[in-house]
C-alpha cells in the first residue's frame, strides 16, 4: 500500500504518481489507461459489454478515490457521476444556495495558506453556484476577493 497525500494544490506531481500507482496496484486502472469504450447496444456482443462494464467500473472506484484525497474547494472540476445517490441524499437547492452566498459574501481572508487559496475557494464557492443556476460574473468574484482582503495587501488591490 501506498501513503497518499491529500491534493493541496503545490503536491500535483507526487499526488498523481501516487494515485497512478495506487490505481494499478489494486488493478483498477482501466479508465485512467484507455479511453472510454463507445456505446454498446442491443446487437453488441459480449465481449464489449464486458469491456464497457469493466471500464465504468473503473472509472467509479478511480474517481471516488481521486474525490477522497483532494481538498474540497479543489473538487469542483471533478465530475460527479453518481447521481442516483446524490438525488438521495441532496439537501434543498434553495439552502445549498443560502447557505453559499452567506458564506461567499461574508468570508474573509484568515492568513491561513496564501492568497491563491483564498481565491481558489472563492472560486469554487462560484461554481458551486453555478451547479444551482446561479451565475455569478468573474468580476464579481474579483471584487469580492479584492475587497476581502486586508490592508497589507494594498498592492494587489490596487494593481
Amino acid at each position: 500500500m501506498v501513503t497518499i497525500e491529500v491534493l493541496t494544490g503545490s503536491n500535483f506531481k507526487k499526488w498523481k504518481e501516487d494515485i497512478e500507482f495506487s490505481m494499478k496496484m489494486e488493478d483498477v486502472d482501466l479508465s485512467s489507461v484507455t479511453d472510454k469504450p463507445g456505446e454498446f447496444t442491443v446487437a453488441s456482443i459480449d465481449d464489449e459489454k464486458l469491456v464497457h462494464a469493466a471500464w465504468m467500473k473503473s472509472n467509479c472506484i478511480c474517481l471516488l478515490s481521486m474525490r477522497r484525497l483532494i481538498l474540497d474547494h479543489l473538487k469542483s472540476g471533478l465530475p460527479t457521476y453518481c447521481t442516483a445517490i446524490r438525488e438521495r441524499y441532496c439537501v434543498s437547492s434553495n439552502a445549498d444556495l443560502g447557505s453559499l452566498l452567506q458564506v461567499l459574501f461574508n468570508i474573509k481572508y484568515d492568513s491561513n495558506g496564501g492568497v491563491k487559496d483564498y481565491v481558489i475557494r472563492m472560486v469554487d464557492y462560484q461554481t458551486k453556484l453555478k451547479a444551482l443556476k446561479v451565475d455569478l460574473p468573474d468580476t464579481c468574484i474579483v471584487h469580492q476577493a479584492l475587497n476581502t482582503l486586508p490592508p497589507e495587501f494594498s498592492i494587489i488591490k490596487t494593481n
